[in-house]
């Protein structure tokens, strides 16, 4: 079959003279652009990518299209930090300038190695009759920083019999002396599932077959598959595309699940105990995760979702990823909690309290890039937290007593987008007497944390200028402390 070609599918190293110098200009005083959320210059960002730590130094790579905000040709950038908060811009990682990788560098993992990161990742390869494949393929990334492609790549060519091109997204860990790799597929009857490739090298893989779940119809294709352990808990972490509302569940146009159970790795089983949605908000995808040097289990996703147009793509530029986020599990509930070294970004203290019934307090802030620690007590009725808040718009949190549930709204912005996939997302919350909310704000994106992450909702927001205040109202009695931080940058 001969390969597609569209101007789409170009590396930066075939930018016109002064093509990037354009680009740069165009996105570079955008005040959307987040301070301490890791995002580029210029271009369209999605998946992290290759998450981990070696000597000391954290390493994120990212899922980067450098000419404009479509899902073109896709590269590997890369930054690293020495505190998981200040990062710095490394040069591009990975440029698909190979046969084998000929439409595209596509996510993968890293692997710690004999002191070097094994990056993985998946070659995609598109025809012009819209058939695809793709190989699977190896960087390496010595102590030093160096990465090179591996000599012999691709280590698996093509994909295993009965399913369609859609086999990406390789994930690898070490488990009783061998290797093992996950990987998102298609079946050909259209139906997402994931497969297991086995390795004595990390480098020489065999097909070892498909992991057999009780999920046999739930959904086309399952992308971006994680795999650990918790508190002697089997979890995977992975994107199922093509599932339909139901209540709270699956509201976004496609939805991240993490499932608690028991892998059989030699008999390719998952018993499941649980199921839940990872991230309740507008904007999420695609989560990896990393075990680092003092034994965390970190968490970093694509803070964006596919098919939406975003307000900031006039200028040349679209999306970012979430905070770093610890994962802990208490039962079978997956916590996801900011990590604490967000606390060095830490400035200008402000503390608001109040005791409210049915009423209405507003305070004016200076800034959009902030965290507040809210703490809540005696709720007896619905309340609401508004961020962005000025007289045109505000952003909406409101929790339902009565419903047990907590929706967040998004739907009188100015910067309105993404209306017909809706405007309003929801959650199922136990509301006591007291709860305790953590809210990270950005510039252009909001994280929210319910209950020390037991909920979480990940959205973007594009405030007008004017859009600062902070207001909170109950419809009954309320107590409640708001310390508010101002965060410093993180990042150019």
């Amino acid at each position: 079959m001969k390969k597609m070609t569209h101007p789409k599918y170009r590396t930066i190293l075939e930018a016109k003279k002064g093509e990037i110098e354009k680009l740069i200009e165009l996105s570079k005083n955008d005040s959307w652009k987040p301070s301490y959320h890791i995002h580029h210059f210029y271009g369209l960002v999605n998946d992290p990518n290759g998450l981990c730590q070696l000597n000391g130094e954290y390493h994120v790579f990212y899922q980067w299209y450098p000419f404009g905000i479509i899902h073109g040709m896709k590269h590997w950038a890369h930054v690293k930090s020495k505190d998981l908060v200040n990062w710095k811009r490394m040069p591009v990682a990975l440029i698909p300038t190979e046969d084998y990788e000929s439409h595209g560098a596509y996510s993968g993992g890293a692997l710690i190695k004999d002191n070097k990161a094994y990056l993985y990742y998946t070659g995609n390869i598109m025809f012009e009759d819209g058939n695809r494949n793709a190989n699977q393929c190896l960087a390496i990334m010595d102590s030093y920083g160096n990465i090179e492609k591996f000599k012999n790549n691709p280590l698996i060519k093509g994909v295993p019999k009965g399913y369609t091109g859609h086999v990406r997204d390789p994930k690898v860990w070490e488990q009783d002396g061998k290797y093992y790799m996950i990987l998102g597929a298609q079946r050909k009857d259209i139906k997402g599932v994931l497969i297991i490739y086995e390795s004595k090298d990390a480098v020489e893989w065999k097909f070892k077959g498909e992991l057999k779940t009780e999920l046999t119809n739930y959904g086309y294709m399952w992308e971006c598959p994680d795999y650990f352990r918790l508190n002697g808990k089997d979890i995977l972490v992975f994107s199922p595309q093509g599932l339909e509302r139901d209540g709270h569940n699956y509201q976004n146009i496609y939805n991240v699940v993490y499932v608690v159970g028991k892998l059989d790795i030699d008999n390719l089983t998952f018993q499941l105990e649980y199921l839940a949605e990872i991230d309740k908000g507008f904007d999420f995808y695609a989560p990896q995760s990393f075990k680092d040097e003092i034994g965390r289990r970190i968490l970093f996703a694509w803070a964006g979702m596919g098919e939406m147009e975003y307000p900031t793509d006039k200028n040349g530029w679209a999306h970012c990823l979430t905070i770093p986020r610890e994962l802990k599990l208490e039962g079978n509930t997956l916590k996801q909690i900011p990590v604490k070294e967000l606390e060095r970004l830490r400035i200008n203290k402000k503390v608001m309290k109040s005791k409210i019934n049915s009423s209405i307090d507003n305070y004016e802030l200076d800034s959009k890039a902030y965290e507040l620690d809210i703490s809540l007590s005696d709720i007896n009725s619905n309340f609401k937290i508004e961020l962005f808040k000025s007289e045109k718009e505000s952003f909406k949190i409101l929790f339902n007593k009565d419903k047990n549930e907590v929706v967040i709204d998004r739907s009188n912005f100015e910067n309105s987008f993404g209306e017909r996939f809706g405007e309003t997302r929801s959650a199922e919350v136990n509301i006591q007497d007291s709860m305790n909310l953590k809210i990270y704000t950005d510039n252009s994106i909001v994280e929210l944390f319910i209950n020390d992450g037991e909920i979480v909702f990940t959205s973007r927001v594009f405030p007008l200028e004017e859009s600062n205040n902070l207001e909170i109202s109950s419809k009954g009695s309320l107590t409640y402390k708001i310390i508010k931080y101002d965060l410093k940058r993180g990042i150019l």
